[in-house]
């Protein structure tokens, strides 16, 4: 048996309510749940996003509609930890569609446009790039992926990527904090 045949076999059971079957896949992730949260949390959250998460798991198993998507959801659930536990660090909410659409309706076209152009510039390259043949080309995914050669995922997570930054930076633009921290990678 393959290692994901086995691991598949887990989680139905798990889903079924056989505990064993619950405790060793718990026991399988544990490692993969530890590697994603290192790269979404904060180092002192990260035993936190672990514990947390097997918990979530193990409570919810039951209601995972398919097997062949416990990855996902699983990593869905690490980000979210991650995600709860640094709110409640640095006592911050995040901001709601609601709030964000107020806060650009207040300020003028005008505005806008320069802090938008602001926020492009700020983008590395590799992303300006991406977004600038989706958003202003309109290139398909596909398209784009031809012209540069890189995978369609590849082309979907920077242009991803391209927009959680431009729209950080929009929405820092106020206190002036957000156009410093998009020169990261």
């Amino acid at each position: 048996m393959t290692a994901l045949t086995d691991r598949t076999s887990l989680i139905i059971a798990a889903r079924s309510g056989d505990e064993s079957s619950l405790n060793r896949l718990l026991r399988e992730c544990r490692a993969d749940i530890r590697r994603y949260a290192q790269r979404h949390c904060e180092m002192s959250e990260v035993d936190d996003a672990v514990q947390e998460t097997l918990l979530i798991v193990a409570r919810r198993i039951r209601s995972l509609k398919a097997a062949t998507s416990f990855a996902g959801w699983l990593f869905t659930v690490v980000r979210r930890e991650c995600r709860r536990l640094t709110r409640s660090m640095f006592h911050h909410e995040d901001w709601t569609d609601e709030r964000i659409e107020a806060q650009l309706a207040s300020r003028s076209d005008d505005a806008l446009r320069l802090e938008l152009a602001s926020a492009l510039e700020s983008l590395p390259p590799h992303y300006l790039e991406i977004v600038l043949l989706r958003d202003f080309e309109e290139l398909s995914i596909s398209e784009i992926s031809e012209r540069l050669g890189a995978p369609a995922s590849v082309v979907k997570s920077r242009l991803h990527r391209a927009r959680v930054l431009v729209r950080e930076y929009l929405i820092g633009a106020d206190d002036g904090a957000a156009g410093p921290m998009l020169r990261g990678p």
